[in-house]
């Protein structure tokens, strides 16, 4: 498995539509409008770091509006619903 975070400069009119078709390519779990430095930040997830190059450059940064990316390339996760379930197995 393979996850990204992408933050995403947009035109200044676009922030909207761009953020729902990026929300409709295969692998985008989620895109958050932000404020900040970037209009909106994408978390990607991906069979295998080759996909994120379909994803990311063929297909985030070729939505009508979107100015510029940076792929922050995720090594790890850490989550509490992760913490929790290791604790629940085997709980009864």
């Amino acid at each position: 498995m393979a996850d990204a975070i992408v933050l995403i400069t947009t035109e200044a009119n676009m922030v909207s539509a761009a953020a729902k078709k990026i929300v409709e390519i295969a692998g985008v779990k989620d895109v958050y409008s932000v404020a900040g430095d970037v209009d909106l930040v994408a978390v990607v997830s991906a069979g295998d770091f080759n996909d994120l190059s379909t994803i990311i450059p063929d297909g985030i940064a070729k939505v009508e509006g979107v100015a510029s990316t940076q792929t922050l390339m995720a090594f790890r996760t850490y989550s509490k619903e992760d913490d929790q379930a290791a604790f629940d197995l085997g709980g009864d």
